[in-house]
């Protein structure tokens, strides 16, 4: 959702899940197939409400982290960031609204556990900002991409394109090397702070999933094509996977 890495040939944890098979089932059909199923609609409701409003608290976060940003030329970038993000929020809420759900009403079940994962998570400093945007929020984007391979052909294309790389990830990585380089001090602290967002991004997916039985259900299975026991743990071991190619990338170890 917010600094993917398309452009840093650091491919995203769906990779393996979505490219080499064919779709079937509900993600061989169209939304208007799709939603004849009342519980596969709700599920999706929650999933683009879940996503919106991530985007709409992404915007916000990205806006005020600019006013830690050393430089005007960095405080332009991250108020370039926070553009991009609030217009993924759009395309998020004019498509609940297109599809009936009430875009408010349809984000509101998110909006403690998103808020209460980003006061855990608060950065301290310019560059643990950065560290968060870049590897915190790209977790969370990974699992979407894992779920956004199960979903009919529509949903998933709107959900792969708010996921899209903002063309920034190149940023952080030479802002982070760069303070790395001047002070190695600096790898130790980081590479802490990213273990911990690590654990706190993935206990916030699996809560957000968990707090939505229509969501869940469609996850394991009863809804769509869901995951088995054994997909979760590879799914996991994928977005692992990405996560620790994203720490070699800004110069930290996993």
């Amino acid at each position: 959702m917010r600094f993917m890495t398309t452009s840093d040939n650091i491919p995203d944890a769906s990779d393996t899940a979505d490219s080499s098979a064919e779709h079937t089932g509900v993600a061989a059909q169209d939304w208007a197939q799709a939603s004849a199923d009342p519980q596969y609609r709700a599920a999706v409701v929650d999933l683009l409400g879940a996503l919106a409003y991530g985007e709409l608290a992404a915007f916000e976060r990205l806006a005020e982290d600019a006013k830690l940003a050393p430089t005007l030329a960095d405080k332009a970038e991250l108020a370039k960031m926070a553009s991009a993000e609030f217009h993924h929020y759009e395309k998020l809420r004019d498509r609940l609204t297109e599809i009936g759900a009430e875009p408010t009403e349809a984000m509101e079940p998110f909006v403690a556990a998103l808020d209460g994962f980003h006061k855990q998570t608060a950065p301290s400093d310019w560059l643990e900002g950065l560290v968060k945007a870049y590897v915190g929020d790209s977790i969370a984007s990974d699992f979407y991409r894992e779920v956004a391979a199960r979903l009919d052909s529509d949903t998933r294309g709107l959900v792969l394109a708010v996921l899209d790389d903002t063309g920034h990830a190149s940023f952080a990585v030479e802002k982070v090397r760069a303070a790395i380089d001047a002070d190695p001090r600096v790898g130790g602290r980081l590479a802490l702070w990213a273990r911990r967002l690590m654990g706190e991004a993935l206990s916030q997916s699996q809560r957000v999933v968990a707090d939505r039985d229509a969501l869940s259900t469609m996850l394991v299975g009863g809804v769509a094509d869901g995951f088995d026991l054994a997909e979760v743990g590879r799914m996991f071991s994928r977005i692992t996977e990405a996560h620790t190619k994203r720490m070699a990338a800004l110069g930290l170890a996993a």
